[in-house]
């Protein structure tokens, strides 16, 4: 009879110098930079990172856009890799596993967020996995653009077995930040559903919402994108700036997930929901225009927002993208590209996310 000769565990890791690619204030380019990652603690996992996406939250960081960046800053946090070593206290990972870190790598795990699944809203505030001060040693927290990281198990999603982990690395922002609001708000077979803007965020909130089995429409100001969208799983397309489409689409929608990034006016958008329809806004992080309260009074309309999900809910999103095969559309790149990356996500020339390839650039 065979066997299965299991892996070595590791538990005892010092200090350890990792490379990636960071940037020293808001005007410079990314560079090639080295620094330290920290000694294993007893709850602590350390992963070889094989791919890592990008977010437009790693560009509006490393520009400083909403302020508050600590130079140098290394950013990703969409993040693929291998269990190299782990803590003495931890048996959910084990080396060689293929597992994945998302937006935040630890909380006080105590408070009533922590407790009920929702550590990205810690009432001490979760640390982030990057531009975030470290909860033991206050140190800034170094992303995922690079070879290895340190992260609390807890924080340490499992990928499913069979899945192609080149093409994981967006599902822990962009397929989270989709999937909690439709899981929140019960989209499912009855559900009539929008999606506002066809971008990273969007093309998952249709694969999702298709998923789930919603009847799916795409809301977007590009004709040419509607395509795009029928493939991505969208039964239906409005052009928001056919005045004609959009006024025979009024109390059309039960649910409309509004991925648009930057600020907007949201009135056009509420006249589409139909009785106690509700619009949740998950790109905008800028200041908004106002809006007319008729819009929410009449026909009890309501508007709010999603973050992230917890840990809990991340990793059913990756089980249920695992079960239906649901992947983001990337383009991957090499680590020394990320510049030319970051230009053109500016000019949202990328369908739809870029993954780097660590094994190549570093």
């Amino acid at each position: 009879m065979a066997t299965t000769v299991q892996p070595e565990v590791t538990t005892s890791v010092g200090p350890t110098t990792a490379k990636g690619w960071g940037t020293d204030a808001p005007d410079q380019p990314l560079r090639p930079m080295e620094f330290e990652r920290r000694a294993l603690r007893p709850d602590d996992v350390a992963i070889k990172i094989t791919y890592a996406g990008i977010c437009h939250s790693d560009l509006h960081t490393a520009r400083n856009d909403w302020g508050g960046t600590q130079y140098p800053t290394i950013p990703g946090h969409e993040i693929v890799g291998k269990v190299t070593a782990v803590g003495s206290e931890v048996t959910r990972h084990r080396v060689g596993d293929t597992v994945a870190v998302g937006c935040m790598v630890d909380s006080c795990m105590a408070c009533d967020q922590c407790l009920e699944g929702w550590e990205v809203f810690c009432r001490e505030g979760c640390t982030q996995t990057y531009n975030s001060p470290d909860r033991h040693t206050r140190e800034i927290t170094k992303g995922g653009y690079t070879d290895h990281i340190v992260v609390r198990d807890h924080f340490v999603l499992k990928v499913p077995e069979g899945m192609d982990e080149s093409r994981v690395a967006p599902l822990l922002c962009a397929g989270i930040t989709t999937y909690s609001p439709l899981r929140q708000y019960d989209v499912g077979p009855r559900t009539k559903m929008a999606v506002v803007g066809l971008g990273g965020l969007g093309h998952m909130g249709v694969k999702l919402g298709a998923a789930m089995g919603a009847h799916v429409t795409m809301i977007t100001t590009t004709p040419e994108k509607g395509e795009d969208a029928r493939k991505l799983g969208a039964s239906d397309v409005i052009v928001s700036t056919d005045a004609e489409q959009m006024r025979a689409a009024a109390t059309r929608f039960d649910f409309i997930l509004n991925t648009i990034p930057v600020s907007h006016e949201i009135d056009g958008y509420l006249n589409l929901l139909g009785r106690s329809g509700r619009m949740v806004i998950v790109g905008a992080l800028t200041p908004m225009p106002g809006f007319t309260g008729f819009q929410l009074i009449w026909w009890n309309r309501a508007v709010g927002g999603s973050a992230i999900g917890g840990i809990p809910e991340t990793q059913e999103m990756l089980d249920f993208c695992a079960a239906k095969d649901i992947y983001p559309d990337v383009e991957f790149i090499r680590m020394d590209e990320v510049n030319e990356a970051y230009e053109r996500l500016l000019k949202n020339d990328v369908r739809y996310r870029f993954v780097i390839d660590m094994a190549k650039g570093l």
